[in-house]
């Protein structure tokens, strides 16, 4: 079944999409996130993705930003990252609620890969965020030194579950999401999640077709371009 994950997205407390993740570009304000996670959950989310920003540019979480979402999305399972990069962090973030910890920097390092893959199983998610052909990092603002496809086969080498594919340059941009991107990710056979320029229904369509296991979308959404239940039929969820 093909998923449709609406993103929430946080900074200095207020909900915001930026373009290609930069702290100072952002380009629509949804206020509050609590209000925001409410909205989607009424919508009919059967899962939401939440973003700490504050906590990807830091290093480190939010103090109490996940639990405030996790309450009012009740039994609506959340998706949490930004700024996990330790083991104590994950192990924090499934007790205040989060369904599945995502994964980005700290994937890099094997060690905790495979400590964080064993521990978590299919809690964990790693997050491939790929500009220009490398993956980024510490909240995007660096480049490591391997692909994206590279990072995907490792991860599927040490057991993780699944992956977040998201294209920076596209993110925040409604440009269509990078296809060449997740069909060269897509081959290592692990279960892909796609994120970054999400415009319109047929983008949906697109990804399903392509072989993705959901998407996750934030602009479209947000400005009301499709709702998240013509989403969800689009996509044949």
């Amino acid at each position: 079944m093909f998923e449709v994950i609406p993103a929430v997205d946080v900074l200095d407390g207020r909900a915001v999409r930026l373009h290609e993740g930069v702290r100072d570009r952002v380009t629509i304000e949804g206020g509050d996130p609590v209000a925001l996670a409410r909205r989607f959950v009424g919508e009919g989310a059967r899962r939401l993705h939440l973003v700490d920003l504050d906590g990807a540019f830091e290093g480190r979480p939010s103090d109490g930003l996940l639990e405030r979402i996790a309450l009012v999305a009740a039994e609506v399972p959340v998706q949490v990252g930004g700024g996990y990069r330790t083991l104590e962090a994950i192990d924090a973030a499934v007790a205040a609620g989060a369904d599945r910890v995502m994964v980005g920097t700290a994937a890099l390092s094997p060690g905790f890969l495979a400590a964080a893959a064993t521990r978590l199983g299919e809690q964990l998610v790693v997050a491939v965020d790929a500009r220009d052909g490398f993956v980024a990092v510490e909240g995007w603002t660096r480049a490591a030194d391997i692909s994206a496809a590279q990072l995907a086969l490792r991860c599927a080498d040490t057991g993780v579950r699944r992956l977040l594919v998201t294209a920076t340059r596209r993110d925040g941009s409604l440009a269509g999401p990078d296809l060449e991107l997740l069909a060269e990710v897509l081959p290592c056979g692990l279960p892909v999640l796609a994120a970054g320029g999400i415009a319109s229904l047929d983008d949906l369509r697109a990804l399903h077709d392509l072989g993705c296991e959901g998407a996750v979308v934030g602009s479209a959404l947000w400005r009301g371009t499709f709702t998240l239940a013509e989403a969800v039929a689009a996509a044949g969820a």
